[in-house]
């Protein structure tokens, strides 16, 4: 009973709160939903109608955008059309690869026949079919039981002949003749003393292939000492001709493979337009018949764009890397306000859509391609809403008004969420500060020495000094916000090798630079003898030593006094770095391994850095199985001691 009668009551009481309950539903939700429902109905109507005024703004700045991109194709084409004009086929693909217009052509005469990439000529007839010197060196040569009977049989023939054609086929086939009796020597001297002389240059054989080029990669493959002169010089012969270009030149599949045997061999040696070559050679394969009007096109080879001249003798060949470097180039060129940013966007790319504020196609030599703007800072499109709905805003702050407590109440949950923001923009604050300094340190100084007509040699070497400290201090920090962002990842790497502790603190002293070694620094540096070595990774425990000593360096007084020693101890090695600087409390010794901590704000803003270092020293020696402490007392200095396991002997 006592029960039944405690839920009834409760029953009761809570039907009579319903009253209230609809009161305030009626009074303050009621009228709030209904100014809401305006004021958004309002906003929204005003923010279409200022991103209506701010897209027909911005759109003659995308319209200039595209009016430079086909200007560009435009005169691209017509580039193409002049080279093409005065040269023949293989210049003119010289000379568009070489001028950087495309990453490799197509070339065409008036009649729409290719001229470059060209085919060998037909082949000629044979010598053996009608000259009986010819046919008795040749069966000599593949019955093979006589070798050198054949290559004196095919000298014969050269010493006779009187074409230069029929000569240099019998040089060949000597050479080759005597490599198959194993006289190499003998075959690479007929090469290169007797083949290789001007008057066989434009020398072919029956199929229209140069002789020369192709036996000088013969000489090239047999000559067993690459040092020797006489291998480099032909090689430099070998390349000049197959980057030669002016008629009369090898057809290019025979180019081709030359090009590519050679920078097998030799990948040292100058070759340009090979990418080129092998880029026309696939292109030519997957389209017989392409399209060479003034227009970018897509071809069947994936990544590779097509683009015609004016007058469609010349079809430029473009990589998707290429063109979107050009592109980009030309609409970085255009003049657009600060608050918007114009991208590309491929055929069927759709990324980013959802932030495009504009969008117009990017004209007519680039089917599918469009210009995309967008706003930098979408903060302003609100502002410039926010101004004309300010009215709104007013009329509805009276209903508003008694939603405050709630908002209080809100805004207490959100307090967590500021104060993180908060930390987060006094890091990018912090980082940008410590980046800018050296920064600009580094550019004034360059710009003092750049502005003084006549400077004095030892002003100069000083002021290089100065820019070579504020380069390692940029670089320690920059090495220490990618540590950072490493750890934060876990994408950091160590390669554990022996090493020897002397040599990593001798390292680290060289690292740290002359300031430890000035009238107000003292450094002194201990290493016992006989230390075991370490697995370690050489350049992070340079960095833990650095870091150490720079902190030693920064929180000591004008009087630096500090001292890096190491010493075996149970099998370990103990690196110690002590100074005589200002020194941390109890509490501070716990938190002054934590990321971002410093001890002293104001020191902290004196000095550079942002409480990282030491964050870095803790990660690098817990991956190498050590452990690092701290002993300090407020006034006394600190003692950062690192313990790393030795190597038993």
């Amino acid at each position: 009973m006592n029960k039944k009668r405690r839920y009834r009551t409760s029953t009761g009481r809570d039907l009579q709160s319903w009253p209230v309950l609809l009161s305030l539903l009626v009074v303050v939700l009621a009228p709030t939903v209904c100014v809401l429902w305006f004021m958004g109905r309002a906003m929204r109507n005003e923010r279409l109608a200022v991103r209506q005024t701010l897209a027909d703004a911005y759109r003659g700045h995308l319209a200039l955008t595209q009016e430079r991109l086909q200007r560009h194709w435009q005169h691209k084409a017509e580039a193409l059309r002049q080279i093409a004009q005065d040269r023949m086929g293989p210049a003119v693909f010289a000379q568009c690869v070489h001028a950087g217009l495309a990453d490799s052509v197509i070339c065409y005469d008036q009649h729409g026949q290719r001229t470059y990439p060209n085919t060998p000529p037909p082949a000629v007839q044979d010598p053996a079919d009608e000259s009986a010197p010819w046919a008795t060196a040749r069966r000599l040569e593949q019955l093979g039981t006589d070798l050198p009977a054949a290559a004196d049989a095919y000298g014969r023939i050269a010493e006779q002949a009187s074409d230069m054609n029929e000569v240099a086929q019998a040089l060949q086939a000597q050479v080759r003749c005597l490599v198959r009796a194993g006289r190499r020597e003998e075959a690479v001297r007929l090469v290169t003393d007797t083949l290789s002389a001007e008057k066989y240059r434009d020398a072919v054989d029956r199929q229209g292939r140069l002789i020369v080029p192709n036996a000088q990669l013969m000489a090239l493959q047999l000559h067993a000492d690459r040092t020797d002169a006489v291998f480099r010089e032909t090689a430099d012969r070998l390349t000049q001709r197959l980057n030669d270009y002016d008629a009369p030149t090898p057809a290019a599949p025979q180019r081709r493979f030359l090009m590519r045997q050679l920078h097998e061999l030799l990948p040292e040696q100058p070759l340009p337009t090979l990418a080129a070559e092998d880029m026309a050679a696939r292109f030519v394969e997957a389209h017989p018949s392409p399209r060479r009007d003034g227009v970018l096109r897509s071809s069947q080879l994936p990544d590779v764009w097509q683009f015609g001249s004016a007058d469609g003798r010349v079809l430029a060949l473009f990589s998707t890397e290429m063109v979107l470097a050009e592109m980009h180039r030309v609409i970085a060129e255009a003049t657009l306000p600060e608050a918007v940013s114009v991208e590309l966007n491929a055929p069927a790319d759709e990324s980013g859509d959802e932030d495009v504020f504009l969008s117009l196609p990017a004209g007519e030599p680039l089917p599918g391609w469009r210009l995309s703007l967008s706003l930098t800072d979408r903060n302003r499109f609100d502002a410039a809403a926010d101004e004309r709905i300010a009215s709104y805003l007013w009329t509805g702050m009276l209903v508003i008004g008694g939603m405050s407590l709630l908002a209080l109440l809100i805004g207490r949950a959100f307090r967590r969420q500021v104060r993180l923001t908060r930390l987060k923009n006094d890091l990018v604050a912090t980082v940008s500060h410590e980046l800018k300094t050296p920064l600009s340190s580094i550019r004034l100084l360059v710009d003092t020495l750049l502005d003084t007509e006549t400077p004095d040699p030892k002003t100069v070497r000083e002021y290089l000094q100065l820019v070579a400290k504020e380069n390692m201090r940029l670089s320690r920090l920059i090495d220490n916000f990618l540590t950072f962002s490493r750890m934060e990842r876990n994408k950091h790497a160590f390669e554990f090798v022996p090493q020897d502790p002397a040599r990593l603190i001798a390292s680290a002293v060289e690292s740290a630079g002359e300031r430890f070694q000035t009238a107000e620094c003292r450094l002194r540096v201990d290493v016992a003898p006989d230390l075991p070595q370490i697995s370690a990774d050489a350049d992070a425990m340079v960095t833990v030593l650095l870091n150490l000593l720079d902190n030693a360096y920064k929180y000591t007084n004008d009087d630096k006094r500090i001292e890096l020693s190491a010493t075996a101890e149970d099998g370990n090695v103990c690196f110690v770095v002590k100074d005589n600087g200002l020194g941390l409390t109890r509490s501070a010794t716990r938190k002054v391994f934590k990321r971002f901590y410093q001890v002293d704000q104001h020191l902290s803003r004196s000095q550079d850095g942002c409480g990282l270092g030491l964050s870095i020293v803790r990660f690098v020696v817990d991956a190498h199985g050590g452990t690092v402490r701290v002993d300090s007392r407020p006034g006394g200095g600190s003692t950062f001691t690192v313990t790393i396991p030795g190597i038993p002997k």
